[in-house]
């Protein structure tokens, strides 16, 4: 990365660096350069939904079934015509410095920001089964709105999650919930499933069946030895956001509600609590689809862009204020004055009218 590429020409901070160019970033960048904020996009390429470049991105009205990095790649164009900068890099550390923020990269680039805004999404730990992740969003997934009308009517596998077995028997009659290590099905689950037509499998899974010829899954092994014929396999991963980059500036990780994974805390717009920082998207949201990452995208631009708005009016209140022999004047004494000294000649009528 060429130092040059982070730097504004003018040599001053930029109003906000978004650390991540996925669908949250670039939709919060496209929101900021609209209103002619200078904007730059770090990203470091890594897209969580690449796996899936196959398969399409769904969901997104107007852009459905399109491939994620050609979503992205269309995001670079439009915000580029708006002025934001995109460039490729890998933020290593964030840290206050002033009333601005450095904004360091693995290779010791440094760029200041007035604002940051965290995009870096999550990274998916997938269950400890061999083979699993290399079929990974091919015939294994997770979500039934992302890829479930894809598999319908599929001998579908899930692995471990009574939850994901009713979600997926809405698209197929022939699924399978593997128990795995899953905890133990309650009596009416159990009854749920039987009438439901999902069959259930005890034991643990030791690993997948794969056609090598055709490349395609075709069952699941369990430890014993016994396979099983499956098409697609569903897992439930742990989201866990990428945040370690910011430890230093004091942002809160909790458990996602559902016990889903680790994300960043934020209110409705973003705010991270910690002031002059946001974040979008998976990295504050485990459970957001695309849609729902640009829409946060969008709504933390409008915060951050208000934000700005209302320190640039302080300081150009203060600033009017300290300019010598101005001090004693505020709005109002400046309306009052001209009527003391003139009366109702304030606006110089009478003399236009008098003939002056």
């Amino acid at each position: 990365m060429n130092e040059q590429e982070m730097k504004r020409v003018d040599g001053t901070a930029w109003d906000v660096v978004v650390v991540g160019g996925g669908a949250a970033g670039l939709s919060a960048a496209l929101t900021l350069g609209r209103v002619r904020r200078s904007v730059l996009v770090l990203d470091a390429g890594e897209p969580r939904n690449a796996p899936a470049v196959g398969v399409g991105a769904h969901g997104i009205l107007g852009r459905e079934g399109i491939s994620p990095l050609e979503l992205l790649r269309l995001g670079r164009e439009e915000v580029a015509a708006y002025g934001v900068r995109v460039v490729s890099g890998r933020v290593a550390q964030v840290h206050r410095d002033g009333e601005e923020f450095s904004v360091v990269t693995e290779d010791w680039q440094r760029v200041r920001a007035r604002r940051v805004l965290v995009t870096t999404g999550l990274v998916d730990e997938l269950p400890d089964v061999p083979g699993l992740a290399a079929r990974w969003g091919r015939d294994v997934l997770h979500c039934v709105y992302c890829h479930g009308w894809e598999v319908r009517d599929r001998a579908i596998g899930v692995l471990g999650s009574f939850h994901q077995a009713l979600l997926f028997r809405q698209l197929s009659t022939d699924v399978t919930l593997f128990l795995h290590e899953a905890t133990e099905l309650t009596e009416e689950q159990w009854e749920q499933l039987a009438g439901l037509g999902v069959g259930v499998v005890e034991g643990r899974v030791g690993g997948l069946v794969v056609d090598e010829e055709q490349d395609r899954l075709t069952g699941v092994r369990l430890v014993s030895g016994v396979a099983v014929p499956v098409e697609e396999l569903v897992v439930t991963p742990r989201f866990v956001a990428r945040a370690g980059f910011l430890d230093g500036l004091g942002l809160t990780v909790r458990e996602h509600p559902m016990g889903m994974g680790e994300q960043v805390v934020v209110d409705g717009s973003g705010f991270t609590g910690v002031g002059g920082v946001w974040a979008a998207g998976n990295v504050s949201d485990v459970m957001a689809g695309v849609p729902q990452a640009m829409a946060a995208g969008v709504g933390a631009a409008a915060a951050i862009n208000m934000n700005l708005l209302m320190t640039d009016a302080d300081r150009a209140a203060v600033s009017r204020t300290a300019v010598p022999g101005t001090d004693v004047f505020g709005g109002v004494t400046e309306a009052e004055m001209p009527r003391r000294v003139l009366g109702v000649r304030v606006h110089g009528l009478d003399g236009l009218v008098d003939g002056g």
